[in-house]
């Protein structure tokens, strides 16, 4: 037994780091990569931008006199105001309908009990993997038959229907509970008021994000009014900007500022409805 005149040695207990200096250290690194990964995304965007707004004789750089001209002159001879509502036409159209029948294709292939459901459902999946360009001659062959070369409705009517919006409905359905609808069923609502009343108003993320991904396919879309329209006042935004392009060739100024003036509405709309879309693409993945 040690005496009572013996010094006690103690031994220091070792430091350890405090989990919220730990978590604040990962959450600045996190901020880090984020902004140098948005950086290198949008540096192709800054060029372009900063490109359209310098002069046709001066080079690009920060410290160049910037000029909407540019952007004047695009819109005037590129005839983007025809082009710009010929394409909202186009695209609000083609978004409604697939809206309306991915909602009830979805919806059918989610709740209804009926023979070959699955096989409907790979059949919808298998219309994924074919390219449109495949399909192009029957398409176009349909609609010569049906008079429909160089009208709206050859720019419209190939696109209605959509097997990835099947799909993406179809699974947000399944993550809705189904007790919804039995106390729907049991207040005496048939299934289509059950979809309208119950089911449409709770997939509104995944509707908004069908709306985006419709809308900017069909905004960016230039096959279609390639192939099946030749009339001038049936030009697209994409078209218009391919003309303008071959028209001022070397002059790269007048150029970006017109991808700028094509690109600008779907960046807005993309960003309005930012939070829905990344909501409906996360909870799509919950059930198989």
């Amino acid at each position: 037994m040690a005496s009572l005149d013996e010094p006690t040695i103690r031994i220091p207990s070792p430091v350890t780091a405090s989990p919220w200096a730990n978590r604040a250290s990962l959450s600045w690194l996190n901020a880090g990569l984020l902004l140098v990964g948005a950086l290198l995304v949008l540096s192709p965007l800054g060029v372009v931008v900063l490109t359209s707004l310098s002069p046709a004789s001066a080079p690009a750089t920060a410290t160049a006199r910037w000029t909407f001209d540019n952007y004047r002159t695009a819109w005037q001879q590129g005839n983007f105001l025809l082009a710009f509502a010929n394409s909202t036409l186009v695209a609000l159209a083609v978004t409604a309908l697939q809206i309306i029948t991915s909602a009830l294709a979805g919806y059918a292939l989610a709740r209804l009990k009926f023979r070959g459901r699955q096989a409907v459902l790979l059949i919808v999946l298998a219309t994924l993997v074919i390219p449109f360009q495949l399909l192009v001659i029957p398409i176009f062959i349909v609609l010569r038959w049906g008079h429909l070369i160089n009208t709206y409705g050859a720019l419209i009517l190939p696109t209605a229907v959509n097997g990835f919006g099947i799909f993406l409905m179809r699974q947000f359905f399944q993550t809705i509970p189904v007790e919804l609808e039995e106390a729907a069923a049991l207040d005496g609502a048939t299934r289509l008021q059950t979809l309208w009343r119950i089911m449409l108003p709770l997939a509104r993320p995944a509707m908004v994000t069908l709306f985006l991904f419709t809308f900017i396919g069909e905004w960016n879309d230039l096959f279609k009014p390639l192939v099946f329209t030749t009339r001038p006042e049936l030009q697209t935004v994409q078209l218009a900007l391919a003309e303008f392009q071959e028209q001022f060739t070397n002059d790269w100024s007048r150029m970006m500022a017109a991808v700028v003036i094509t690109t600008v509405p779907v960046v807005f709309l993309f960003l309005l409805g930012q939070r829905q879309f990344i909501r409906g693409i996360a909870a799509t993945g919950i059930k198989n």
